[in-house]
């Protein structure tokens, strides 16, 4: 029996010698987050008709639930490999969170090394949202209730890009740059169906800013059906709100942003952003003129306590006037939010919004011109308000791990 016992014992040495060489890792995290929610005026399918209230159990409020596995191995020479494998699931019921895959969060491979920066290939994040994403409204306000409305300029986790290459190079005298292009693989035509974007980010003690530009282009020559043949709308992710319902059948859309931010004390600090998003028609498009939403925002943090965190934010979004539209859309939204750490890895959350639309937009045809509706950040998109405003109010729950 001591000998069997030696037997295995040596074995495993020589299974685990080789790992702790190349000073591998693999690690398991992820998050269970559940809470509840009162929606006004809702037009969600199967829970109200008429725009009556709903409360709802809500998954993911604050960081969407998800799981994963992530690692690196050291290849020498300052140089590793890294890899994410990540899955969102619903954690109401145990459903995946998008359909037709498994790790649809992200899933990448790639190197890293300090001199020279990291390049990733996979199901990934753009540039654009890497780098600006530190001073997103959604930091702190999360994007379920801080958002800008419909997320209309992707700064919260809405859009993935399948088939992308990423290279964010290293920190240079506080610069860090970004690049990503994602391919269509449309034969004969390059940049059909391709995402790319390109950003900047500067970091100087308490102060930030970053700046970058995003296009998504349609696979369907002169225009399609937005969310069905882009790499970045991919796994159920069509990014389609009360906002931009009109503009689904766009050739391209395109997003230029600034964020930034500026820390007083370790107490209190404030970001700040701005948006530029416009949806460009082709010849089958359904609008015929190119539409543009502009954003503001403004995020105010405050740490009372090492357990508390409390934010405020205001945005506003104006749409142009294009396509018949004489008085366009305007969007303004009040969000509050507050987390206490019941321990590093397990806290309660809270938070309230106000969204109030006024103006006209195109509707889901692309041609008939309706009043605006109101929709609070990005978790309310499948279901916004039958009229001109939107309040929502929840709280919930959620672990690391």
């Amino acid at each position: 029996m001591k000998n069997n016992i030696k037997t295995v014992v040596a074995f495993a040495g020589l299974a685990i010698t080789p790992m702790c060489l190349a000073q591998t890792s693999v690690t398991l995290f992820g998050v269970v987050d559940n809470g509840i929610a009162y929606q006004s005026s809702s037009t969600s399918k199967g829970l109200t008709t008429g725009g009556h209230s709903a409360v709802t159990m809500t998954s993911g409020a604050w960081a969407g639930s998800r799981f994963g596995l992530k690692g690196t191995e050291n290849l020498g020479g300052g140089t590793t490999a890294i890899f994410q494998l990540e899955s969102g699931f619903n954690s109401q019921n145990g459903q995946a969170q998008f359909a037709g895959g498994i790790f649809t969060r992200q899933a990448f491979v790639g190197l890293a090394n300090a001199d020279y920066g990291s390049l990733t290939f996979g199901r990934q994040y753009t540039s654009y949202y890497l780098l600006l994403s530190p001073y997103s409204p959604t930091k702190y306000l999360t994007g379920f209730f801080g958002a800008h409305p419909g997320d209309i300029d992707s700064l919260d986790t809405t859009f993935r890009a399948n088939n992308s290459a990423v290279y964010t190079s290293p920190s240079i005298a506080g610069f860090t740059f970004g690049a990503s292009y994602a391919l269509g693989g449309v034969a004969g035509a390059f940049n059909s169906g391709s995402t790319w974007s390109a950003a900047a980010q500067y970091l100087n003690g308490p102060f930030g800013l970053a700046a970058g530009v995003q296009r998504v282009n349609n696979a369907t020559p002169g225009g399609g059906v937005w969310g069905a043949s882009s790499t970045a709308n991919s796994g159920g992710q069509p990014g389609v709100s009360a906002l931009n319902n009109g503009y689904a059948t766009s050739q391209a859309q395109q997003r230029v942003a600034v964020t930034g931010g500026y820390r007083f004390s370790p107490e209190w600090d404030v970001s700040m952003s701005y948006s530029n998003v416009q949806y460009l028609p082709g010849v089958g498009s359904s609008f015929q003129q190119k539409a543009i939403f502009n954003t503001a925002g403004l995020v105010l943090h405050w740490k009372p306590l090492t357990t508390l965190d409390l934010a405020g934010g205001y945005s506003y979004t104006r749409a142009s006037q294009a396509n018949g539209i004489r008085h366009a859309a305007q969007y303004q939204q009040i969000s509050l939010t507050q987390f206490y750490s019941l321990s590093k890895r397990t806290g309660l959350y809270s938070g309230q919004a106000y969204t109030r639309a006024n103006g006209q937009t195109l509707g889901s045809n692309g041609v008939q011109i309706i009043n605006a509706t109101a929709t609070v950040g990005d978790g309310f998109n499948g279901s916004p308000s039958s009229s001109g405003s939107q309040v929502v109010v929840g709280a919930g729950i959620l672990h690391r791990f």
